[in-house]
């Protein structure tokens, strides 16, 4: 017989702690962050379609910066609403139909969005759109965050950007695409938005091969199940502290509450980190990412640009973006989380202050001063690949800071916070940018300055920490469990002994709770 085999508890830092199959179940999952960005994406370049302008009259009723204004404001609105189911749906049915729901939401708008004959019936779905979107955004990194090593979560999550960006170029490139595209019926706009729904019908099919998360697993006694997928997920070792720890933290889970109020208000440490969710993607959103996105066309037509050339720059913009993306994920696990955020905050404040410059001191358009416009120009393709180094890292964060019975509350939160935001910048941008032009740029400047330094001084860094060793970073070790020297592993049965009736090799954890 096998002499029994000792592992230390703390996780492996001398090779790679996941295996490939969790890479690809990653990458399977973040089908639903490329349909966000796919749906996302889409309103801006679809307003620059004369087919779609001319179909809808929004070139001649008199409410329609009232009615573009409302596209996108109720997109928000929409997820804003929704978003808040995913943590009832995920921790009750599984972290999976967390994000089914979602995907089956935009599969229905996707479907509706490119066959709507009306205004009213067209921001309907975009609305019931929105709310599939962000409900997905929060749903997929609740499980990302809960299956992959805490050595390299922030790589895994950014891979889950590049995959939301790639739906963001499919978007953008698409519909530069198709404005080259004259039908008979002049209806091109519709295919690109009926288009919506291939990302989700691939994560669909996809959705019976994934895994659930272990964790929700262990929390309803199911250990085979969740052991079986950590050692598909992660390498041996590291799939056994794994599996020792999220035991122990979840035997402590169980009893702590996990209701609303006590998260937003009654417990100092839980309000805590409520805060510090939704400060953080309310921060970055102050950046006004998704307003110079959306309306990225309108901004170069007013820089004096023609359509053909709007949409190409527009779509040139998310092909940087997804290149600092990639380049990001080589860095996201290696500085430490607020200064990483708050670094690109100030690159995106000191970005914009110079665009102000160029726009507010120099008449630009074709002829008139052609060095200030590219100079404008280069300007916003900086900003985007100086926001990419912060963006990817905020939903890592925000899954961190909360233990499991919290998580999928705390990143419901955190997102809802991009929606608010998205609103409110979104609901105004139209009229603001016809109305004031370049100062609409001083919203995101001041807000993000305040909070770039806010970050720097208020929020912990949860850097390569285990989800279930965060606790202590917000004083609750009464939450952890403690580790001891060594974890040994039960006596394994005897090779030669390949009976159907010999146990399997179990784990005896030494881990208390303190």
């Amino acid at each position: 017989m096998a002499p029994p085999a000792e592992l230390e508890t703390s996780h492996i830092t001398d090779k790679r702690q996941f295996n490939w199959y969790n890479v690809f179940m990653v990458i399977a999952m973040s089908w639903g962050a490329l349909a966000y960005g796919y749906s996302t994406a889409l309103i801006g370049p679809t307003l620059d379609q004369p087919s779609f302008l001319e179909y809808f009259e929004l070139e001649t009723r008199p409410n329609a910066t009232a009615l573009i204004s409302t596209m996108s404001g109720l997109y928000s609105a929409g997820g804003f609403i929704f978003v808040f189911t995913i943590p009832w749906i995920a921790d009750r049915f599984g972290r999976k139909w967390g994000v089914v729901f979602p995907a089956l939401l935009l599969l229905v708008s996707g479907a509706f969005n490119g066959g709507a004959t009306d205004i009213g019936e067209f921001i309907f779905f975009r609305f019931i759109s929105g709310a599939g979107a962000f409900s997905i955004l929060a749903a997929v990194p609740i499980w990302v965050n809960e299956v992959v090593p805490p050595r390299n979560r922030g790589a895994f999550i950014t891979l889950m950007g590049i995959m939301l960006l790639l739906g963001y170029n499919a978007a953008i490139w698409g519909s530069y695409g198709f404005f080259f595209y004259h039908p008979a019926a002049n209806n091109q706009w519709r295919a690109i938005l009926a288009l919506q729904c291939l990302p989700v019908t691939v994560l669909l099919l996809c959705m019976p091969w994934m895994p659930e998360s272990p964790r929700w697993l262990v929390m309803r006694d199911r250990l085979d199940d969740a052991r079986q997928v950590l050692l598909r997920l992660h390498e041996p070792r590291e799939a056994e502290i794994e599996m020792q720890q999220i035991q122990a933290q979840i035997q402590i889970d169980r009893t702590l509450p996990s209701d609303w109020y006590t998260m937003l208000w009654k417990k100092p440490s839980y309000r805590k980190r409520s805060l510090l969710s939704f400060g953080t993607t309310v921060s970055i959103q102050f950046s006004g990412i998704l307003v110079i996105n959306i309306y990225g066309p309108s901004i170069y037509k007013g820089l004096g640009y023609d359509n053909a050339t709007q949409l190409a720059l527009a779509a040139s913009w998310v092909s940087v973006a997804l290149v600092a993306s990639i380049l990001s994920m080589f860095i996201v696990d290696r500085v430490p989380r607020p200064k990483l955020i708050a670094g690109g905050m100030i690159a995106c404040v000191i970005v914009l202050i110079i665009e102000c410059i160029l726009v507010a001191r120099n008449p630009v358009g074709p002829g008139v001063n052609d060095d200030a416009l590219r100079a404008a120009v280069a300007m916003i393709f900086l900003y985007v690949a100086c926001y990419e180094f912060m963006n990817n890292v905020q939903l890592s964060y925000v899954g961190e800071i909360f233990p499991f019975h919290l998580r999928a509350k705390g990143i419901a939160l955190g997102v809802s916070g991009i929606c608010l935001l998205n609103i409110v910048w979104l609901q105004a941008a139209p009229t603001a940018f016809k109305n004031i032009g370049w100062k609409y740029y001083l919203c995101f400047i001041i807000p993000s300055s305040l909070a770039a330094v806010a970050i720097l001084r208020y929020w912990p860094d949860t850097t390569g920490l285990a989800l279930e060793e965060i606790a202590r970073l917000f004083g609750d070790e009464d939450e952890l469990f403690k580790h001891q020297p060594a974890v040994k592993a039960a006596p394994r049965a005897d090779s030669s002994d390949d009976t159907a009736g010999a146990e399997k090799p179990t784990v005896v954890s030494t881990h208390e709770p303190v």
